[in-house]
């Protein structure tokens, strides 16, 4: 009994963090999206104008990104391909990572690795993803 008690409590843990994280990266694309793909774009074409980067290929990023955001948040919240969704929103950050090295923003950069860290625990974790949508897909 304790023990069932004890994976109870692990379980919720998870779905507590992975649904907080979901909701955290899909509002970032939701709020990005409302106020206009277009809009964000132009301010990471601003933004990066000192950089290494040719413009087209921030705004393409820019365009795209609050989708990504979106999507990803989702699946992590709802816990639908949880472990790929995780592993995808990794890889973004590492993106995102590099965009704040080459700008030189240390701060945002710090903030990414944060991000980095509760994906990596998610993923490391994920044994005990019993709330979620993939888990109930496992038991049908």
């Amino acid at each position: 009994m304790a023990e069932e008690s004890k994976l109870s409590d692990e379980r919720i843990a998870y779905a507590l963090l992975r649904i907080a994280v979901g909701v955290n990266l899909m509002m970032h694309g939701v709020s990005r999206m409302i106020t206009g793909p277009g809009e964000f774009a132009a301010k990471l074409v601003m933004q990066f104008g000192h950089a290494q980067l040719p413009a087209w290929s921030v705004w393409f990023f820019g365009l795209i990104l609050p989708s990504i955001e979106g999507l990803l948040g989702f699946l992590i919240l709802t816990g639908l391909r949880t472990r790929a969704a995780l592993i995808a929103a990794s890889l973004l950050i590492v993106v995102l990572t590099f965009g704040s090295a080459l700008l030189q923003d240390w701060a945002t950069a710090g903030t990414q690795l944060t991000y980095a860290l509760v994906y990596s625990v998610l993923i490391f974790l994920h044994r005990y993803n019993g709330w979620s949508i993939d888990s109930w897909m496992e038991r049908r």
